[in-house]
């Protein structure tokens, strides 16, 4: 009788231990190893932080609309802490006819004005800069043809490993840098955020399905 009821006293620990089991697998940690992450919640701007013009930035039917005068929004949230070193970036955009924007990363937060660390990815198709989409801005670019339209999405994909930086449009890669050794100044890599940027109030840009995955 005593073993019977040991038994029976054993099943609830039993079923909350395989419970718990169960629950681990289905949630790995944010910042496993070759996992892609999501780092906008498709709802909201939490984990963003925008400078200089926060109005130039909102959510509208799942995406973010970057429509204003210049700032920039900042990823904040949690996944690496928001200092990404070797990484990859992936994110849906649309562009509107003259917009011109940009992803920048190995950057940090700042109140006003353009960015003074790190890189630019461009996003630009028609817009009177001849620096195109693709473009490792005023460093390695694509000058002139763009290799997407405007009013249609298009994916845009960003990577760094080392000092090898490589970015793809719609699966295709169009810019492929590898940073000397002796770069100086602060347009460089190091580590740093994400950020999306608001170019001028006749640009309209969208960004949709942004994620990360770690390659650390």
């Amino acid at each position: 009788m005593k073993l019977r009821n040991l038994f029976f006293s054993l099943i609830p620990l039993l079923m909350m231990s395989i419970m718990a089991s169960c629950s681990s697998n289905d949630n790995p940690p944010a910042d496993t190893n070759n996992e892609w992450i999501s780092i906008w919640d498709g709802e909201t701007l939490n984990n963003w932080r925008a400078s200089e013009n926060p109005d130039s930035f909102e959510v509208v039917d799942g995406k973010i609309v970057v429509d204003g005068p210049r700032g920039h929004l900042f990823y904040e949230g949690p996944v690496a802490d928001a200092d990404f070193v070797n990484f990859e970036f992936r994110a849906d955009v649309y562009t509107y006819p003259e917009a011109n924007s940009g992803v920048f990363f190995h950057t940090q937060y700042q109140e006003e004005g353009w960015p003074q660390y790190g890189y630019e990815a461009q996003v630009n198709a028609t817009h009177s800069d001849p620096r195109k989409t693709g473009s490792l801005y005023a460093v390695n670019d694509v000058m002139d043809d763009a290799p997407h339209e405007d009013h249609e999405w298009f994916h845009y994909y960003i990577k760094v490993d080392g000092k090898d930086i490589t970015f793809k449009v719609d699966g295709e890669t169009v810019m492929e840098y590898t940073e000397p050794e002796d770069r100086e100044g602060t347009i460089k890599l190091s580590s740093g955020t994400i950020a999306l940027q608001a170019h001028d109030p006749d640009s309209r840009i969208y960004f949709r399905n942004i994620e990360v995955r770690i390659l650390d």
